[in-house]
């Protein structure tokens, strides 16, 4: 008797044991199945836009930087080109150049508008074709060195600002060659008066 009693005490307890890792189990399971965040109103969106992008358009986000303190950034659809985190800014501006049809990275780069070599930016510019999206972010001076066929050559992209951007300016913007009228993508901010002032442009382009 004391043996098939001990017997059935331990059947009740593996029986227990394993009803309770099954239940968590299957509680686990359903939470990840549910998925909380949606549940929860929480929808992720690409590159953290206020708001998600209807289909067929793609999401981007370009942050300017904050006087020579805080870089800028550039998001594309859900990759982020270009930040301080990434270690790829740079003083001046900081482009990247898309696809436009696809949304595939071209390219990317940053150019010195302080004491550079103006005529890399002139060059990366002239070779930019039709079908390209530019994305744009300043960080700390857009303008000092920024001559009149540089300004020129961004207008030509549809900037209705490139012509007065001068020291310190904050600039975000995308374009494209050819464009017809001004992009609706752009916005731009003094340095006067003396505080980080920071230009940030969250869309969907389709």
């Amino acid at each position: 008797m004391r043996v098939s009693g001990l017997l059935r005490i331990l059947a009740v307890i593996f029986v227990l044991f394993t009803s309770w890792i099954f239940f968590w189990g299957y509680l686990s399971f359903s939470m990840k199945t549910v998925r909380l965040p949606r549940w929860l109103g929480v929808v992720k969106t690409r590159c953290n836009l206020s708001k998600p992008c209807p289909d067929n358009y793609f999401a981007f986000k370009i942050c300017s930087g904050a006087a020579n303190v805080v870089g800028p950034s550039i998001c594309f659809e859900d990759h982020m080109i270009m930040s301080p985190v990434k270690n790829n800014v740079g003083r001046g501006l900081n482009i990247a150049l898309v696809n436009g049809t696809t949304g595939m990275v071209l390219k990317h780069d940053h150019f010195d508008m302080y004491s550079g070599d103006v005529q890399l930016l002139e060059k990366f510019l002239k070779e930019i074709t039709e079908g390209m999206l530019v994305l744009v972010a300043s960080y700390d001076d857009p303008g000092t060195k920024m001559n009149d066929e540089i300004r020129k050559l961004f207008s030509q992209m549809g900037s209705s600002h490139a012509n007065q951007l001068g020291f310190r300016d904050s600039w975000v913007f995308l374009g494209a060659r050819g464009i017809k009228n001004n992009s609706p993508f752009e916005q731009v901010g003094s340095w006067w008066p003396p505080h980080p002032w920071r230009r940030g442009g969250e869309q969907c382009q389709g």
